[in-house]
């Protein structure tokens, strides 16, 4: 087990990611396609429609992330960015990354296995190893969760919006103590299963959290809790990825089948063009600059139509500081599915 320690104004600095970064959940997935082991028949139907569409761009990839559950998973791609709404941002965002960061990263997967030589370059900002794995993100993304990716959103924002009552309710400790079966809060010390934590010494079992923070992200692909601390900054928040489909039920309900593409005819009708375009931009999640930038309005129309879907009871807005994200609400989600 690994011991997350609390101090006295630890519980305080405990919050939840504001949704599913994509590139985290693309890398996450990994693994779990190669490992059959990994969700097990829950996710057999994803896995093989997604191997046959398998290309050979794609294969950095499978080198970048192996298949078994105990091996070292690149940080720079697992860190979920706040508003990181498309696939594109979070890899813009990787890229832009210190170099400092790129240097610890590297020192810590050589510290786990061996890596491929392209994976060293990567980490010396070798712009061609690059903008292969750029391109395998890419394509791998528009293969195995971009056609699921409004529903898994769903399901995490339902998981979210569930945990927030909690922790409202019935308080922090209680969010911890009730995140996963498999999770153990004993206070002031939470348990994690030691299965794949990273960032920590293999032999280092306490961590003490002395103001830093905890963040939990929720995961749809990833199958067990995972803790990560950051290589290149000792002070950033200890990162807690928990994952959000805990039965068979809970999988096929978002993978049996890919949303229907450009499903908007039924939505038009019923909410207008360009609000129909607004509640399906936010599938994805995002600030009220990348609503106008995915539709193509300004920023101050994706404002006014944000706010009557809100109040509709069909996307949620939540702020920090200046920033506001949007999210669908369960009910949001399944209009656009055509649910209801």
């Amino acid at each position: 087990m690994l011991r997350i320690h609390f101090g006295p104004e630890d519980l305080g600095r405990v919050r939840l990611a504001p949704g599913p970064d994509p590139l985290a959940e693309t890398a996450l997935s990994l693994p779990v396609l190669q490992n059959r082991w990994m969700g097990g028949i829950a996710l057999d139907g994803w896995r093989h429609r997604t191997q046959r569409g398998l290309s050979p761009v794609m294969r950095p990839l499978l080198e970048l992330a192996p298949a078994n559950m105990g091996e070292y998973l690149p940080e720079a791609f697992l860190h979920a960015e706040d508003g990181a709404g498309s696939l594109a941002e979070s890899l813009e965002s990787v890229w832009s990354l210190p170099r400092k960061v790129w240097t610890a990263e590297l020192e810590c997967a050589l510290d786990h296995r061996p890596v491929p030589q392209w994976f060293g370059d990567l980490h010396t900002a070798d712009r061609p190893a690059a903008r292969t794995v750029d391109q395998a993100f890419r394509s791998y993304w528009e293969t195995a969760l971009a056609p699921y990716w409004s529903q898994v959103t769903a399901c995490v924002q339902t998981d979210r919006t569930r945990r927030i009552r909690t922790a409202a309710e019935q308080g922090v400790e209680h969010l911890l103590a009730t995140l996963h079966p498999t999770v153990r809060w004993e206070p002031p010390v939470l348990h994690v299963p030691c299965m794949h934590n990273e960032g920590f010494h293999r032999d280092f079992h306490d961590v003490h959290l002395a103001g830093r923070g905890l963040t939990l992200t929720p995961s749809f692909f990833w199958p067990h809790p995972t803790a990560r601390a950051h290589s290149a900054d000792d002070e950033a928040p200890i990162d807690l990825c928990y994952p959000v489909a805990l039965d068979l039920s809970a999988y096929q309900a978002v993978l049996s089948r890919p949303a229907a593409p450009g499903g908007l005819g039924r939505l038009t009708a019923l909410l207008g063009r360009t609000r129909a375009r607004v509640l399906d931009a936010a599938a994805e999640g995002g600030s009220t600059a990348q609503l106008a930038r995915r539709t193509g309005i300004s920023p101050a129309s994706a404002s006014e139509h944000a706010t009557v879907l809100r109040e509709a009871g069909l996307l949620t807005t939540t702020r920090t500081g200046p920033s506001v994200h949007h999210t669908l609400t369960p009910l949001g989600q399944a209009l656009l599915n055509g649910v209801v």
